[in-house]
């Protein structure tokens, strides 16, 4: 029997989802079945970079205003200074070699790691599929709770 791991990224904050796709590629690596279910903030890591025409009420589209649009666009959860916290966590990276966000999450999609968007969420914030990166499923609660109930690793990021 393969071991699962699940995580839920709740946190739309840049540090956070790195060490999500760490902890997930880790665990892929070492052959589990690996789930991340994003959801409220967390699905703005899964937001395409350009804006999408799309119909949406005033208070849908104020949402998308105000949230960061994709990976390369979050902030830190401490010491963000205004952005500027984050473009010095990424020439550290860079300078030790470390992947970035985007790679990865490009390597967990290569691993098979299943990338779950909220649905609920989705509607509560005016997301449109569109508007989220390509190799996502989409679905509630019970289907993480489905993956989660036969995991030996289960973390809320």
């Amino acid at each position: 029997m393969t071991d699962k791991s699940t995580i839920v990224l709740f946190s739309g904050e840049l540090d956070k989802a790195i060490a999500a796709f760490i902890i997930a590629n880790g665990a892929a690596a070492y052959d589990h079945e690996v789930t991340i279910f994003f959801t409220f903030w967390g699905l703005n890591a899964l937001r395409k970079d350009e804006s999408i025409k799309t119909n949406k009420s005033v208070l849908e589209k104020a949402f998308g205003w105000m949230m960061p649009r994709g990976a390369t666009k979050l902030g830190l959860s401490k010491m963000n200074f205004g952005g500027l916290g984050p473009q010095m966590i990424k020439h550290v990276m860079k300078k030790h070699n470390a992947l970035s966000l985007t790679q990865l999450m490009e390597l967990a999609q290569e691993q098979g790691v299943k990338l779950v968007a909220c649905t609920m969420t989705m509607d509560l914030l005016g997301l449109k599929q569109e508007e989220l990166i390509n190799g996502l499923e989409y679905a509630g609660v019970a289907a993480y709770l489905g993956d989660a109930t036969n995991g030996k690793v289960n973390l809320f990021i």
